[in-house]
């Protein structure tokens, strides 16, 4: 079977990145700064009145679908907001990461608001002290596991979630007669033309890579109780791995060459749907003894210590929670807003069904991964002393 191209996929955030486009309804700038000696993007949300206090909002460049830090999406939703607080909205897209930014001090962004930090970052960002804890109304409608996911005194507001999921085309779900639907971890380990059929990303360089590790991780130590290093020396002399997310998804995507599974995540099908060909490729978590388990993905936001404008910055977050600002989440974030009450796009019914998976973040918890993700013994460490023995 010969695998129909896909439409172009945007991508897919610093983390989370809209992969749609919707019309622009306010007038956005989008501009280049240097601060501090690296690069950024800034877009001003809508021209506002003289006088009026400016918000900076740090995040990422392809936040609700934008490109360059221009989120047209966006400009719509906010607008009531800078209306009533008499606030103008700047969001500033750093080059690197967003804690590297954080971690450049006063004078370096001046952000009063941390737009995209999830279950790796955001542990990382509160043992430095980088963020304020706020608790915002709204967060009475966010189920309480996505909040402790990404922190335990709510430092960090989850604003939108998902799952990781590995991909698969149809021409391998063909072949394996659909086990790959079904499969797990151990299907890897045990078959060296399944581990080459895989493509993921490299978890030194990108947020993907390091999730996938904390998921198998979790799975080895909290589900198997074993050794999770056994699964890369078994794996590492042949997976393809690629530096990022969205060069292994465009690989996944684009015949004829295309590599047969990737780590992505499990509302990636929805796409396919939206944008075609529909049931193009489905996604899967891992299974064992009946059980589906997976690693689930939180982004969340935060008051930047030392902002200039805490009250308006906690205003931020809180407005961010509304039904206007995430029920546009699904279709330009392409995941789960993470205010419950909002119902899903009929498209989600594509998605990879989700309601029995079970979370394996809650073994390993943000404090665990501040305390064992890198460092010289840290499981990044491990990791690539294995691909470099074995890989």
């Amino acid at each position: 079977m010969t695998e129909a191209p896909l439409a172009p996929a945007p991508a897919r955030r610093r983390r989370p990145a809209g992969r749609s486009r919707r019309t622009i309804l306010a007038i956005a700038l989008a501009l280049v700064v240097v601060l501090a000696g690296y690069g950024t993007y800034a877009y001003l949300v809508s021209r506002p009145p003289p006088g009026t206090t400016r918000l900076t909002v740090l995040t990422y460049p392809s936040l609700f679908g934008g490109t360059n830090c221009a989120a047209p999406a966006l400009s719509s939703v906010l607008a009531p907001f800078e209306a009533a607080e008499h606030v103008q909205v700047t969001f500033v897209c750093p080059s690197g990461t967003l804690v590297n930014a954080l971690l450049g001090g006063p004078g370096t962004t001046s952000a009063d608001v941390v737009v995209g930090l999830d279950e790796v970052t955001a542990p990382q960002a509160e043992a430095d002290h980088l963020i304020l804890p706020y608790a915002p109304p709204r967060l009475a409608d966010v189920p309480a596991a996505l909040s402790n996911e990404l922190s335990s005194d709510h430092a960090v507001t989850p604003y939108e979630w998902g799952y990781l999921g590995i991909d698969f085309n149809a021409s391998f779900a063909a072949l394996t007669h659909g086990a790959v639907a079904r499969s797990s971890f151990a299907n890897f380990s045990a078959n060296a033309s399944w581990a080459s059929s895989l493509m993921i990303e490299d978890p030194a360089t990108d947020i993907t890579g390091e999730e996938f590790l904390l998921w198998e991780i979790a799975f080895y130590q909290s589900v198997l109780h074993a050794d999770w290093t056994t699964w890369w020396k078994s794996v590492a002399p042949h997976l393809q791995t690629a530096p990022d997310w969205s060069t292994a998804f465009s690989a996944f995507t684009t015949p004829p060459n295309s590599p047969p599974m990737v780590v992505s995540y499990t509302t990636d099908p929805a796409y396919a749907a939206e944008y075609g060909p529909a049931g193009a490729y489905n996604s899967t978590v891992t299974h064992w003894n009946g059980t589906a388990y997976g690693w689930r993905t939180v982004y969340g936001m935060g008051v930047v210590n030392g902002s200039a404008h805490v009250a308006l910055a906690e205003a931020f977050i809180n407005y961010f929670l509304n039904g206007s600002v995430q029920s546009q989440i699904p279709t330009n974030e392409w995941e789960y807003p993470a205010n419950a009450t909002i119902p899903l796009p009929a498209v989600f019914s594509a998605a990879a069904n989700i309601s029995g998976v079970v979370p394996l973040n809650g073994a390993i918890g943000p404090a665990a991964i501040a305390a064992n993700l890198t460092g010289p013994n840290g499981w990044l460490s491990t990791w690539q002393g294995i691909e470099n023995l074995y890989g």
